[in-house]
């Protein structure tokens, strides 16, 4: 059975829209946890346009699921990661102009910078993972760094039309097995959404998916408890 990771970025979008102290991404994450939600996932981008920097300590606090904290590879953040410890990080690119995370880290490209990074967050005693592309050389790259875990960036299948969706589809089942043949934990994540998770579902190596814009949105018209509950039941 797939676990969910419940992103809250887009609960925080709301707020700081305002700069309001509403909608509160940390009572948001108790819901979903009650929901049944198995992770919360946050992102606290350079920007701070959505999660802030007080929003983590008071996540760890709130609930008794496990945190995933996604993260640029900075300085910055390592230092921010090393400080409040949660139980996952997850290291994606990250470019100030996105609307949102545009593809996958390029652990192969920027090894030199990744590279040392895991090696010191592992030391520290931190759950390692990589947010990359469905690519054998991206992969088998993260192997080498000693990652945890790699999420497969979903993008590029969710932004096809349905009818033209089959060879992303085939590229994503063949680095999922790849990944788990190399004994990474495998989880999924960008873009999916009530519709097109149906035929990732099937792919049995990933064992977690991370969703949060498309819950955020289905909760605008039926709540928040119901919008978890029902992508909870199809991830499981």
């Amino acid at each position: 059975m797939a676990l969910l990771g419940v992103n809250i970025d887009h609960v925080a979008t709301l707020r700081q829209a305002r700069r309001t102290l509403y909608p509160d991404p940390i009572i948001a994450a108790q819901m979903a946890q009650d929901a049944g939600a198995d992770q919360i996932t946050c992102h606290l981008r350079e920007d701070r346009r959505h999660i802030v920097d007080a929003d983590l300590p008071r996540l760890l606090k709130a609930v008794d699921i496990p945190i995933n904290l996604e993260m640029a590879a900075t300085a910055e953040m390592e230092a921010y990661a090393l400080t409040h410890r949660p139980a996952k990080i997850t290291l994606v690119p990250e470019r100030r102009e996105e609307l949102t995370t545009e593809g996958g880290l390029d652990v192969l490209g920027q090894a030199k910078t990744v590279a040392p990074l895991v090696s010191r967050l592992k030391e520290a005693g931190l759950y390692v993972s990589l947010f990359i592309d469905p690519e054998e050389t991206q992969i088998r790259k993260s192997h080498e760094l000693g990652a945890d875990s790699v999420e497969l960036h979903t993008g590029s299948y969710c932004e096809l039309p349905e009818a033209e969706r089959g060879s992303e589809l085939a590229r994503l089942s063949r680095a999922a097995a790849l990944a788990k043949e190399l004994g990474f934990f495998v989880a999924a994540g960008h873009g999916l959404n009530y519709q097109n998770i149906f035929p990732v579902r099937r792919i049995a190596e990933i064992e977690e998916y991370n969703i949060g814009h498309s819950i955020v949105a289905h909760a605008v018209l039926v709540g928040w408890d119901r919008a978890v509950r029902e992508m909870k039941a199809l991830v499981a």
